[in-house]
């Protein structure tokens, strides 16, 4: 069972200066400044920490070849996916014994509370969008036993 103190943190600031608020509507051009998260790289995307939204972020995921976005649960909140460019694997479930490979034009959905851990098995960069139904990204994100997480 995962360790509900254990999450891994994530690198670079919102910019919420490049954030325009059109009576409305907010618009982010060209998706903002790079962060990260457990190896993947995130353009910044819309959160309750740069638009207010209340019960929705979105954002555009760049795995690179051959890396792994080591194993976690999302925390009470669903996530959908779709993948724009490359192949990748997610093993899922307790002690991550299944596995479905998925590849450019396929859409993915994640209940809360599944362990699941992320494989780029392309040659090239895995490029998805990413929906999550909480507005606080990767704050209610739990790390999750993996072999092949490096010591903290």
């Amino acid at each position: 069972m995962a360790n509900p103190i254990s999450q891994t943190k994530g690198t670079g600031q919102i910019d919420t200066s490049i954030v325009e608020e059109l009576d409305g509507i907010t618009v982010i051009r060209g998706g903002g400044t790079a962060r990260g998260w457990n190896g993947i790289r995130y353009k910044q995307g819309m959160s309750g920490k740069n638009v207010g939204s209340t019960g929705l972020s979105i954002n555009v995921a760049t795995v690179p070849p051959g890396a792994i976005a080591y194993a976690h649960i999302h925390d009470g909140f669903e996530v959908m996916l779709f993948i724009a460019q490359g192949r990748v694997k997610h093993t899922y479930g307790e002690g991550l014994t299944n596995e479905v490979i998925n590849e450019a034009g396929d859409f993915i959905y994640i209940k809360p509370g599944i362990p699941h851990e992320v494989f780029n098995i392309g040659d090239e960069p895995l490029i998805a969008f990413v929906a999550r139904s909480a507005a606080d990204e990767w704050d209610k994100i739990v790390n999750y036993p993996s072999e092949y997480r490096p010591t903290e």
